[in-house]
């Protein structure tokens, strides 16, 4: 079932796919958008106006990372928006190669663009830095905001002076809500345990679409993750993440969907390499 998409008809919509009337043809505008998992917390979307988004790229060093995107980081194509949540190796990842090789801005916390800068792994015009309730407008039609995350953010470099590596402080963890051309908005929720503030992110910003972490012992495990989707979140649909790539985060999607057993909300569950059409 890798690097096979969940096709549907176009202009249909994700309501067609997981059967939510609430996604209306007259909600949403005629476009579709593409989500790949590319592994633990890493996305490609491919926006309604044909943007490609990229989000916390652990590529090359992904146990799951699909074929040919674990060797080769053309295979993405064109990045228009690069996001990154936090410094931890499995979010950053590739990302300053990839601003590097497609001349785009890395977004991301401020604290964690600064000591990329100032270390030297990407050029001060290719970071933007922003923080929690600030939005960016990177392209034409797409806005996107830093919300809160309960999480740490430490970035690892090995000083090339001294072949050591050395652990840099790099600001706080955040989640991103994504409002795509047609209106549609997915939340990134990055790495994250259980605070009560989701409630009032997901009344306030209202996304469509949650990506939210299960693997437990970093973040939510999964009947964490079901709580806050079932009782403060309430979204039309939710895609379980940052799962099935490291043995310290034993979260399973079969448990998430035991622990959300009596909720209507849709689960969307992907393999790595999977993608699905909306």
């Amino acid at each position: 079932m890798l690097n096979r998409p969940l096709k549907i008809a176009a202009g249909l919509g994700l309501s067609a796919l997981l059967g939510l009337g609430a996604l209306s043809l007259q909600a949403q505008p005629a476009g579709k958008t593409e989500l790949l998992w590319l592994g633990q917390a890493s996305f490609k979307i491919k926006s309604p106006g044909g943007k490609t988004i990229v989000v916390d790229p652990w590529l090359s060093g992904g146990p799951k990372t699909p074929a040919p995107y674990k060797t080769d980081l053309g295979a993405l194509g064109k990045v228009d928006v690069l996001l990154v949540t936090h410094a931890h190796v499995d979010h950053i990842g590739d990302a300053p190669a990839i601003a590097k090789l497609n001349n785009t801005k890395l977004y991301g916390p401020a604290d964690m663009v600064t000591p990329l800068i100032t270390l030297g792994l990407i050029p001060a015009e290719l970071g933007h830095r922003f923080n929690k309730t600030g939005s960016v407008t990177p392209v034409t039609g797409i806005k996107v905001t830093a919300v809160a995350a309960e999480h740490s953010s430490l970035l690892v470099w090995k000083n090339p002076a001294t072949d050591k590596l050395e652990s840099h402080p790099a600001g706080e963890a955040v989640g991103y809500i994504i409002q795509l051309e047609n209106g549609f908005k997915i939340w990134h929720m990055g790495d994250t345990g259980l605070f009560s503030d989701m409630k009032f992110i997901a009344e306030y910003y209202k996304p469509d679409l949650v990506l939210i972490p299960i693997g437990g012992n970093f973040t939510m495990a999964p009947e964490d993750a079901a709580y806050a989707i079932r009782n403060w979140i309430k979204p039309k649909a939710v895609m379980p993440m940052h799962y099935n790539s490291n043995p310290l985060t034993p979260g399973t999607l079969a448990e998430f969907r035991a622990a959300m057993q009596g909720s209507d909300i849709r689960i969307v569950g992907l393999s790595e390499g999977q993608s699905i059409e909306f």
